[in-house]
């Protein structure tokens, strides 16, 4: 069960913002396309030869942001609002799904941003071992980063990342940081 209910978390959310980064919770526009910019730096430039599942998607931001489109986009979301503005948005396939408890279709990289933000650490494991091992080449997602404790947010250490990939078998890691307060980026290569 997440820190906080998500359905509540979310659907607050939308209904005070609307279909804007807002409505998702995050702090604006800029710096959702600032956290998309980082993550699509940890993946090949000719993402177009890929395919790529969106864990967590939201609206489907993330694919409308894309210059480039993937071979195949797959968005996946657990609330049921989230996926019919997604499908409305990107005109793509959004699965409604709990990404902590399912079997994901197989994608040549799977990407989160945002969608671990609320959950316990158990399902934080869940949700990335079910990306990582549904991808073909990698999963990359970003975090909340450093030490503190919150009773609604779920941030996380380089120690926590780095045991995570160990129980995974992660051949390759590759860390963004730097790039704003408390966050982190991540990729865990095959």
């Amino acid at each position: 069960m997440p820190r906080i209910n998500n359905h509540t978390f979310y659907t607050a959310a939308l209904q005070a913002h609307g279909e804007t980064p807002l409505g998702l919770n995050w702090h604006s526009t800029a710096l959702q396309h600032l956290r998309f910019d980082i993550l699509l730096s940890l993946l090949p430039k000719n993402i177009s030869d890929f395919s790529l599942g969106d864990a967590g998607c939201g609206f489907g931001d993330f694919y409308t942001f894309l210059q480039q489109k993937p071979k195949k986009y797959l968005g996946i979301d657990s609330l049921e609002a989230m996926q019919k503005i997604a499908i409305k948005k990107t005109g793509t396939q959004i699965l409604l799904a709990d990404i902590t408890k399912s079997t994901l279709p197989t994608m040549d990289y799977y990407l989160c941003s945002g969608a671990l933000n609320i959950l316990t650490p158990f399902e934080t494991y869940q949700f990335i071992a079910n990306c990582y091992k549904a991808s073909k080449k990698g999963f990359v997602f970003n975090a909340l980063f450093g030490e503190k404790k919150s009773a609604t947010y779920n941030y996380m250490n380089k120690k926590q990342i780095q045991e995570i990939a160990t129980n995974l078998h992660v051949k390759k890691i590759a860390y963004k940081e730097d790039y704003l307060d408390n966050d982190i980026s991540v990729g865990f290569f095959k």
